[in-house]
């Protein structure tokens, strides 16, 4: 991985707990981090895995290594949010995390 390839801004949100004025417990989004990333589409293999659980919206996120991160937390890229269902931090080395995140349908 070069350092040039990762040329997208993303925020990672985490997602807080909050009593709104019903009284009622909503999810809220906090801003974590806003970093570099690497951006692509899933393909081969891990397209058509993720096409037979109907995951097609699913993105690989490659950041530089962030400590906390975790599958509770959300991406905000270009205007859309991802739920991130899988991290790999690339072979222990504490230098870079893949992310598979797949992208929330918004509420219509």
């Amino acid at each position: 991985m070069h350092i040039g390839e990762l040329r997208h801004r993303i925020t990672i949100r985490r997602i807080l707990p909050v009593i709104n004025e019903n009284g009622f417990e909503i999810e809220e989004p906090e801003e974590y981090r806003t970093v570099w990333a690497a951006v692509t589409n899933l393909h081969g293999k891990e397209y058509f895995e993720a096409k037979a659980v109907q995951a097609e919206n699913t993105v690989k996120f490659t950041i530089r290594f962030l400590a906390g991160v975790d599958q509770t937390m959300q991406i905000l890229f270009q205007g859309k949010s991802y739920n991130i269902t899988a991290i790999d931090n690339i072979k222990y080395r504490n230098r870079y995390i893949e992310i598979q995140a797949m992208e929330v349908e918004p509420d219509g």
